[in-house]
């Protein structure tokens, strides 16, 4: 029998691995993992056990942390100056009921499986080996993207707070090299860095210390609250500055508006994903992690809400600036022009704790990926002594503040978005498929024909609601596919019996819950642009390859070593594809 590493042995050896591709491809991309496995013979490859030390408390600061950063100081303007108006307040109650769906299917998932993986591990024991991988990369490289426009954004941050220009005091320019990747901007490494060593050390300090910036930040949201409660008009709530240009009232824009802002503000609630990597690290993961999740959901969706109203009583929804609408609200004000300097101070400790959480979050993915054999294995390992993966987090911390030290923030953040959304919208498809579908046991035929005719009707009401002219017609067309959604829900429900009960904690409303999620990412996914969709279809082919040339093979050897292979199990013969 061929040894773990043979495909790779020699050259000799990799020409033949890769000659077998296709047929190794078809035993290995479909292999699902089982409960069992994750949490015990793969968890295992990681060495030494993560510490759990952490509570629901932690929980809720680290979501607190990873949702609210920078962000809602920029999405609030934009959202009620070109979409919503006054009414900004209802899109983000919108946004934040739908984000809570999505994560009560992240968090039914933690509960049931409580490892580091997130949602690579939630789709591996759901929909195999490959749609895991292909999503998890995609994740990976969001995040790192991400996490790089965020340190980049700090820079700017600091200087508002402070009064410095800081392309011209901090970066440094090199002309020799192309727009967008000529400014050097060594403060942006120097954080990521830090932040890097941080989660190395400890989690549970890394909490502490998130605990200590979300504290910060959430005192500065609130005196902004107070403050535009205090300096605020009634009247800008029903009242624009220029009537005879712009509607009036409380929706100027209609209920659509409330809508288009829903779906515009939705980012400002990413970053709870995050939290469900931790789950490996939790005292007790099925009473921690639902208070955990959902209540760091809740809590921001009320901060963001009286931050809408807020910002609307200070400006008329058509005065407001659609970048910096909070800053811009004091500038130009006698006496309070140092606000906006408190402002850029509270942001700054916001992407600190944005930045925390999600490389918290990236090193987890990547550590779980690593015991899958489907990335090189060091990447699994977690140190004895730290009880952190500290190979996944440098290693990431590395590339991180390699692509901070020259990209420029417009450029990163094109990359970023619609691999995070993509991953909201498997995972809501994957919770409904592993209540109705019992590998071996059950057809799951009609569950996957739910699941895509319901894809396929979210679909053609988003690209009805982007495309068609406003009148009767789009509103026809858009009441057709509501009542055609609603029927393949309903129809589903009754007729698909469910294949298992969750033991602790399961979405409420199966399968209503997690439809209305799946209808929620499509939706958003079909509002993004071109450039958005190019970049992901550039890094799925990546990750393809990748797997194809490398993982593939990695994955086949570490099954063939244990003597399994992906076949199902002529022993027990209860599970198909059963993976190591």
């Amino acid at each position: 029998m061929e040894t773990s590493s043979s495909s790779f042995a020699s050259l000799r050896s990799y020409g033949r691995a890769l000659r077998q591709t296709p047929a190794r491809f078809a035993r290995r991309a479909g292999s699902v993992s089982t409960t069992h496995d994750e949490m015990s013979r793969t968890r295992a490859r990681s060495g030494p056990d993560m510490a759990r030390s952490l509570r629901w408390h932690d929980l809720v600061g680290l979501g607190l942390g990873g949702m609210v950063g920078a962000g809602v100081f920029v999405s609030t303007g934009r959202a009620a100056r070109c979409y919503a108006g006054p009414a900004i307040v209802l899109s983000y109650a919108v946004a934040g009921a739908c984000a809570l769906l999505s994560a009560f299917c992240y968090t039914e998932f933690a509960v049931d499986l409580p490892v580091a993986g997130g949602a690579f591990s939630y789709l591996r024991v759901t929909f195999g080996e490959f749609a895991a991988f292909l999503t998890g990369a995609n994740l990976v490289m969001e995040y790192v993207f991400s996490n790089a426009a965020v340190a980049r954004s700090f820079t700017s941050y600091l200087g508002t707070a402070i009064g410095v220009q800081a392309e011209v005091k901090w970066r440094i320019t090199v002309d020799g090299l192309p727009n967008g990747f000529n400014q050097i901007d060594l403060l942006a490494v120097f954080v990521v860095l830090l932040v890097s060593l941080c989660i190395c050390y400890s989690t549970r300090e890394s909490s502490v210390l998130n605990m200590v910036l979300t504290a910060i930040h959430i005192a500065f949201i609130v005196f902004v609250i107070v403050i535009g409660f205090w300096r605020g008009n009634r009247r800008n709530l029903v009242e624009p500055s220029d009537p005879m240009k712009n509607a009036g009232g409380f929706f100027p824009y209609g209920a659509s508006g409330v809508f288009k802002g829903a779906a515009w503000v939705y980012l400002s609630y990413i970053g709870y994903d995050a939290v469900s990597t931790m789950a490996e690290e939790v005292k007790d993961p099925k009473r921690d992690i639902p208070i955990g999740v959902s209540g760091s959901v809740v809590l921001v969706t009320v901060l963001y809400c009286f931050m809408a109203v807020s910002m609307s009583m200070l400006v008329p929804y058509d005065a407001m600036d659609p970048e910096s609408p909070f800053s811009a609200a004091f500038k130009g004000s006698d006496g309070w022009g140092w606000v906006s300097n408190v402002i850029g101070a509270g942001a700054s400790f916001g992407i600190l704790t944005s930045l925390l959480v999600s490389m918290l979050g990236q090193a987890r993915y990547l550590c779980v990926i690593g015991r899958s054999n489907v990335v090189p294995s060091f990447l699994a390992k977690v140190h004895p002594w730290t009880s952190t993966p500290v190979n996944s987090s440098a290693f990431l911390g590395v590339f991180t503040a390699a692509i901070a030290l020259f990209t420029d923030l417009e450029v990163l953040l094109n990359l970023v978005s619609i691999g995070t959304l993509f991953v909201f919208y498997m995972v809501a498809n994957a919770v409904v498929y592993r209540r109705y579908v019992s590998i071996g046991t059950t057809d799951p035929t009609p569950t996957i024909r739910f699941l895509a005719g319901f894809s396929a009707v979210s679909l053609a009401f988003t690209l009805v609601w982007r495309f068609t002219p406003s009148g009767v017609a789009k509103a026809v067309a858009m009441g057709g596919c509501a009542v055609v959604a609603v029927a393949v829900v309903e129809v589903f429900r009754s007729r698909v019996p469910q294949a298992r009960k969750p033991e602790f904690w399961g979405v409420p409303l199966m399968p209503w819950t997690p439809a209305v999620s799946v209808f929620m990412n499509v939706f958003l996914l079909g509002s993004l642009d071109g450039p958005s969709y190019a970049r992901f279809g550039f890094f799925t082919a990546v990750a393809a390859v990748v797997y194809m040339l490398y993982s593939v093979h990695a994955s086949f050897d570490a099954a063939e070593e244990v003597g399994i292979g992906g076949k199902l199990g002529r022993s027990e013969g209860r599970f198909e594809n059963c993976e190591v």
